[in-house]
């Protein structure tokens, strides 16, 4: 074959593009499934962090799946949707992201906790520089916060980012999200500040519009499930007062 005409350069350069497209998509294909479980175990991390729970990824799953019982969809009145249930990856109440699409209904994870349920809910909003979003755990009474965990795409380090830090999001454990009956949420304040018939946890110094950004989230995103919150208080309350 004559190597230096016209039609040997086409014929070669279109091997070399199948081969080279071949193997992209070999590449992508291996590399999709890997980003794909990875983005799975950093969520199994983020509810566990909720649950007062760090532990490193190779051990997310296990733990993960040890501690939540039970996965569903519920609707903004509080109802659970039949036939969402599961604790599976890729069951509807784990791949339903609520700041994308929340058409479908509202996550809500059940985990036990030595012996003891917790309800594990998730957040979503916006800082100063992007996207916000977290998980929040509430006790059994539907009212008392057990713990929380936030998460950033990019807020400035050392101010809005300290959201991802302990120390803030401990903060949260033991505050009530209603009164008296009453929806309130927890409210994030400037340090020294108070707020009348509602809790509340000190604001990030230097990071006012982020503070003010988790204070919406929390606001607005557990206030889709204040239906679902009530009837667990209130089933508590009944049950407390039986006993």
């Amino acid at each position: 074959m004559n190597t230096e005409n016209n039609g040997y350069t086409i014929l070669y350069a279109s091997i070399m593009v199948i081969i080279v497209a071949i193997g992209l998509a070999f590449t992508h294909q291996v590399l999709s499934e890997k980003q794909t479980k990875n983005v799975e175990i950093d969520k199994m991390q983020q509810i566990l962090r909720s649950l007062r729970i760090d532990v490193n990824p190779n051990e997310a799953e296990t733990k993960y799946n040890e501690l939540i019982k039970n996965a569903y969809l519920i609707r903004p009145d509080g109802s659970k949707i039949e036939g969402s249930e599961g604790t599976e990856t890729t069951d509807p109440a784990f791949t339903t992201d609520i700041a994308k699409d929340k058409s479908k209904g509202l996550p809500v994870f059940e985990a036990e906790i030595d012996g003891v349920k917790k309800y594990v809910i998730p957040m979503a909003g916006k800082g100063l520089w992007g996207p916000i979003w977290g998980y929040i755990a509430i006790d059994e009474d539907g009212s008392t916060v057990y713990g929380v965990d936030f998460s950033h795409a990019g807020e400035t380090p050392g101010l809005g980012a300290e959201i991802v830090n302990p120390t803030f999001r401990k903060q949260f454990e033991g505050k009530e999200l209603i009164k008296d009956g009453e929806f309130k949420s927890i409210a994030v304040v400037k340090a020294g500040q108070t707020i009348e018939g509602q809790d509340y946890v000190d604001g990030i110094s230097g990071g006012t519009i982020t503070s003010k950004g988790v204070h919406a989230m929390l606001l607005n995103s557990i206030g889709e499930y204040k239906n679902f919150l009530l009837k667990l208080n209130a089933a508590h309350k009944n049950e407390s007062e039986e006993q």
